[in-house]
């Protein structure tokens, strides 16, 4: 399973968010580039960029950051936050971007998220952002009536490179990811799942492992690593095991 370290952007800044509240920031690094070069060096495979201040604008706003982030990577990136029609992917996509994420328009533009899929395919993740199962947009301000599972299932035919399941409640709380959620999105689609939201420390990893089985890829970490309950080593060593026949 690939642990991968979450680089939030928020008016050029390295940042967390708490639930996804815009007000409830705070800030980790001057230099985003900086930091995805520090997780690239502890031995990342993948980084998780967000742009929330696109979030937010419904439109790329944190471009140069990215692009910096991308000229000093070698490891592969994706990205999300104010990706709301197809000239913004190609933006990221031509600044060498490996992946990109949909959320919002997974909802609000169904058209442009079909088309994503097909023009560029393998190069799109869907995120499904969710409160209690119900998937939130909009930078998280807005919740729908929507079920997660059903619009992945939905989804899935048109080949989206990944699901990437966050439980907002979860979110930058440290209080544990939500295991049965991630579970039975994993076993209800055939696409690779990632889980986000909720981990806090070792014991975390060490429960979302086993999901691993079910169809979940990779587990997206921010917050844990930035407050330190984490090792990021430590979770890399523990995965490492946990593949290992």
């Amino acid at each position: 399973m690939l642990i991968i370290p979450a680089v939030d952007i928020k008016d050029g800044k390295c940042v967390r968010l708490r639930q996804g509240l815009k007000d409830q920031a705070t800030v980790y690094g001057e230099d985003p580039a900086a930091m995805a070069v520090k997780w690239q060096e502890a031995g990342a495979s993948w980084l998780h960029v967000v742009d929330l201040d696109g979030a937010f604008s419904k439109k790329p706003v944190n471009v140069k950051a990215v692009e910096q982030i991308r000229r000093r990577l070698t490891i592969p990136l994706q990205l999300g936050g104010g990706l709301r029609s197809l000239e913004h992917l190609r933006l990221y996509l031509d600044l060498g971007v490996d992946r990109l994420i949909l959320g919002t328009a997974v909802l609000k533009d169904r058209q442009l998220t079909e088309q994503a899929l097909q023009k560029f395919p393998g190069r799109i993740a869907i995120a499904l952002d969710a409160r209690d199962g119900k998937l939130a947009v909009e930078g998280w301000v807005e919740t729908s009536d929507q079920d997660a599972v059903a619009i992945a299932q939905a989804l899935s035919p048109l080949q989206p490179a990944a699901f990437i399941y966050t439980d907002i409640h979860r979110d930058g709380m440290q209080t544990g990811p939500n295991l049965a959620a991630t579970r039975r999105l994993a076993q209800n689609v055939a696409i690779p799942v990632i889980a986000s939201g909720g981990v806090s420390n070792l014991t975390d990893i060490a429960n979302l492992l086993p999901l691993a089985h079910d169809g979940v890829i990779g587990v997206i970490t921010g917050k844990a690593l930035y407050a330190g309950t984490l090792d990021f080593q430590e979770a890399l060593r523990l995965a490492r095991q946990a593949a290992t026949p």
